[in-house]
């Protein structure tokens, strides 16, 4: 049986005189992106796409999201999505060394496959630098059974009617957000794995959902 991993991806949006905005953040090494993470074990996507937008944004007043769509997809070769926090080991062995781990959701390459385990890399970069560097990596062993390139993205959209400034500070995941508004119609550029989200707003608007 395949497992498929579970992520969210969150639309906040909000009203402006010159059309509606959406609320993004910068990550201090990953650049510009829309709230989204990792469905937790047992818990319900709705609840999961509620306190990523939560999280990432800082915003505690958001309405119930609206689910707007799903979409499954398997990952390019050699991406694989952790499904659940594993040890990560010297060897294709628990008896080997495990200095180190890798959480559920995060990104791997998988360098060499066994029956029983895959030989990974996850890679943090800064893309904030000039030029790009990597800042973080880890290479070793992990369980077949904590990998996956099935992918089960939950979309859903946040029209919020509160007040905010148009941009703050947010400290999560040990890192340090900008979450500011940006309008609908003239977005800055987005992390590239992340532009075909807007497609699914973009669908969801034409059907007519309300940002007022």
């Amino acid at each position: 049986m395949h497992i498929v991993a579970e992520k969210v991806t969150t639309f906040v949006t909000r009203p402006s005189p010159h059309g509606p905005e959406i609320l993004l953040f910068e990550h201090p090494i990953a650049g510009i992106q829309l709230p989204a993470g990792t469905v937790e074990a047992d818990e319900p996507h709705a609840d999961a796409a509620a306190r990523e937008a939560r999280e990432e944004t800082g915003l505690v007043d958001l309405p119930i999201g609206r689910f707007l769509a799903a979409v499954t997809e398997t990952l390019p070769d050699q991406l694989y999505l952790i499904t659940t926090t594993t040890r990560v080991y010297a060897r294709p062995d628990t008896t080997s060394i495990d200095w180190a781990s890798i959480r559920r959701g995060m990104p791997v390459v998988c360098n060499r496959q066994g029956p029983d385990f895959c030989h990974v890399t996850f890679v943090e970069h800064n893309m904030e630098a000039e030029p790009a560097y990597v800042s973080y990596q880890i290479t070793g062993w992990v369980p077949t059974t904590a990998i996956t390139r099935q992918v089960t993205r939950y979309f859903y959209h946040f029209p919020y009617h509160g007040h905010t400034a148009d941009t703050w500070w947010v400290d999560t995941d040990n890192h340090r957000f900008r979450p500011f508004w940006a309008p609908l119609a003239q977005l800055p550029p987005i992390i590239e794995l992340q532009s075909w989200w807007l497609n699914i707003l973009r669908q969801s608007q034409t059907a007519g959902w309300d940002s007022a």
